[in-house]
């Protein structure tokens, strides 16, 4: 398969999944967090989280992350999909932040509940964030594409 059409595949299926977990680590204690994400054109990856959670302070000193975004299946033995990442993780820069707002705010309206508008963020009214994940690498696990090959590597 060519890598647009791994990308398509890729694309769809970030569009349908609505969660991800993503991993940090600090002092060689790993720790998983489940965050609502969103993504733009280039594959990165947003999530909104306070600052002061355990992730969101582990990716200031440690910014390498790995992930997971898998929709719920119903039982074992039924074709899966899901994808796994790998990448670096950072608070959105402040030029980026107008954009990744209005990504989450199409995505998700309700995020407007806890940050009214990119001002919010800037002027430390809201206790949350928006983070940035650039991945290097995507997998798709895919068994209903791919029957015979489901790990597809998709190196960005």
């Amino acid at each position: 398969m060519s890598k647009d059409n791994l990308r398509k595949l890729v694309e769809e299926y970030l569009n349908e999944a609505k969660l991800m977990q993503i991993a940090t680590v600090k002092d060689n204690k790993p720790w998983v967090a489940t965050v609502w994400f969103a993504y733009d054109k280039n594959m990165n990856l947003y999530f909104i989280s306070r600052k002061t959670r355990r992730h969101s302070l582990e990716l200031k000193d440690n910014p390498n992350v790995a992930g997971a975004i898998v929709k719920p299946h119903k039982t074992l033995g039924v074709k899966t999909r899901g994808i796994q990442f790998e990448g670096k993780a950072s608070e959105v820069s402040l030029l980026e932040l107008p954009k990744t707002f209005n990504l989450f705010v199409n995505r998700y309206p309700k995020t407007r509940k806890f940050m009214k508008s990119v001002r919010d963020i800037v002027k430390n009214i809201t206790d949350h964030h928006i983070y940035k994940i650039i991945p290097s690498m995507i997998v798709l696990f895919d068994e209903v594409n791919f029957p015979d090959n489901s790990r597809q590597e998709l190196k960005l």
